[in-house]
Parts: C-alpha cells; structure tokens; sequence
C-alpha cells in the first residue's frame, strides 16, 4: 500500500562532546513510533546528514534500521552529488531493510548542477540498484530546477521513482500540476517545510507530509481528517499547530526537535554540529512555551 500520512525526519543526537549518542538515536526512534508516525526518515537535512562523516551514515543506517525492526517502514536518505555513492547507499539501506529510500538531485553548490540528462541518470542508477521506492526530494537547497514536465518524465520512465517530497515556493501548485500530468505514476506526492503549507498542499491533493519529529501526533491527524473529508476539523486542528510550526520553520530549524526532545527527557543533549550554532535562550523560551500548550509527546516523554 502507498505510504500516506506522517513521514517526519528522525534528528541525530549528538553529545555535547559532538560525537554521535547511538543509544539516543535509539530513544528518538522509539519516542517517534510513540508519536504515532506512519513511518520515519533518517539521514535527512533535518538529521544534520550534511555533518556526519560517511562512517558515522553507516552506523546510524544500521542502527536505526536494527532497532525500528519492522515497526514502521524507514526512509533512508542517500543523497550526494556522486553516482557511484548514491547507488552503493542505496544498496546498503535495501539490505539493512530500508523501505524505502529519499534522495535530491545531485548537486555541489550553486555553480555545480548537473543537465537534466545527467540528474536522470543519477536516479535511474538507483533505481536500477534497489527493488524499493524513491522519494525525489525537490527542495530549493540543491539549486537544481526540476520542472514538472521532468519530475512527471522520470516517474513514468524510472521505475522505483513514485514518491516526490515538493519544498519548492509555491509548492501547491507544483503539487497540483504533479498530479494532474502524472496520474497513476505520481504515488505519493509530499510536501514539506515543518508542514507550513499544509492545508493548501492537501488542497492541491498532497497525500501527505513529511515534517520534523517535533509534532507529529498533532500534524497527523490533520492530514487523516483532510483525507476523510473532514476538512473543517482539519482546519482547526492546523490552526492549532501552526504557531508552533511557525516558530519552527522561521526560528528554529532543525534544532527545535532536538531541543524539545532534550527537554522531554529523550535525548541528553539537543548540541548541533559546528558551524551551526545553538538557538538563543529567547528562541528556546517560546518554542518550549509552544510546545508545552500543544502538551507534545517529546516533552513528556522519557519523564
């Protein structure tokens, strides 16, 4: 069955020392399945996948997988500008038991992004690879332009591309034209961005989000309610949430899960790899605040 709902990115804890904390990575897994979550991703830019070390991916990769064992399917994030290394990522999570696998385009900043041609080859090569489903994560920072007409092409061409993950401004429309031009081969058209855009993605027919771990017992039920036809209770239930959501994407960024989740007694330590830098005691204030009048799962839940 096509994944729907709540797909939201796992953080990575860190200690305050900087190295990677495997055993809470084990708690945030198992506080996520408590929240409720449809299924999780793993090594994504909210899991700070940019700052690890491809050592330190193989530990993470094997762990989670291990300890999820089945609960809920994992996505792995394999994305890097190489061919050769996104195919062998691939190849790994499919056999630790990854359910499916999410990755950008290849890219090395704004002066170095592929042709159309060559980022078509790049997720043809995995999905010639692997047996599971790939998420095309279309997100302004890779500096990649994919236009409809491409997206659509390589759901129709690449096999195991059905899933696509839309960050883009204006990501409603690009959803509603995605599915419009796509049909059948658009299986789970996403959106992202902590959910900002939610209502109006589900609008243009979104099956569902994939946010941060800091809410996702609240933000699920908006998208089942919306799906059920419920659309007026969805409304509620995000406004609700959406002071919380804001502070997030526009405050905060990845380190509000960790933070909440630090607070909640999950992690020991919400650090963020340098140079990214802590959030300001003000910033931490209202985002606990928020949180705490949402009653969240993570705030509560190794107490």
């Amino acid at each position: 069955m096509p994944l729907t709902g709540i797909l939201p990115v796992a953080p990575t804890p860190f200690h305050d020392s900087g190295e990677i904390d495997t055993e809470g990575m084990r708690r945030v897994l198992d506080c996520m399945i408590d929240q409720g979550v449809d299924a999780i991703c793993i090594l994504a830019n909210y899991s700070e996948q940019f700052l690890l070390s491809d050592e330190e991916r193989a530990v993470l990769t094997r762990v989670s997988l291990e300890h999820v064992a089945g609960r809920v399917p994992v996505i792995v994030t394999i994305s890097h500008f190489s061919t050769a290394v996104v195919v062998a990522r691939a190849r790994e999570a499919e056999a630790l038991g990854a359910s499916m696998l999410m990755m950008m385009p290849p890219y090395h900043g704004v002066g170095l992004v592929p042709s159309e041609a060559g980022i078509f080859e790049h997720f043809q090569a995995v999905s010639d690879a692997v047996g599971i489903p790939i998420m095309v994560q279309d997100a302004p920072l890779s500096g990649a332009a994919l236009s409809v007409p491409f997206l659509v092409r390589m759901a129709r061409e690449i096999e195991h591309v059905s899933y696509f993950k839309i960050e883009t401004p204006f990501a409603a429309d690009k959803l509603a034209a995605l599915i419009a031009e796509g049909g059948e081969h658009i299986v789970g058209p996403f959106d992202g961005e902590e959910a900002a855009t939610l209502l109006a993605d589900l609008d243009a027919g979104c099956t569902g989000t994939m946010t941060s771990a800091l809410q996702p017992e609240r933000i699920r039920p908006i998208v089942v309610d919306y799906r059920a036809g419920r659309v007026d209770a969805a409304l509620d239930g995000w406004r609700t949430c959406l002071p919380l959501i804001n502070h997030e994407n526009r405050q905060c960024g990845l380190r509000a899960a960790k933070t909440v989740m630090m607070e909640g007694g999950v992690i020991g330590s919400d650090h963020v790899r340098h140079p990214l830098k802590p959030m300001s005691a003000r910033t931490r204030e209202r985002l606990l605040s928020l949180a705490r009048e949402l009653d969240l799962v993570a705030l509560r839940w190794g107490k």
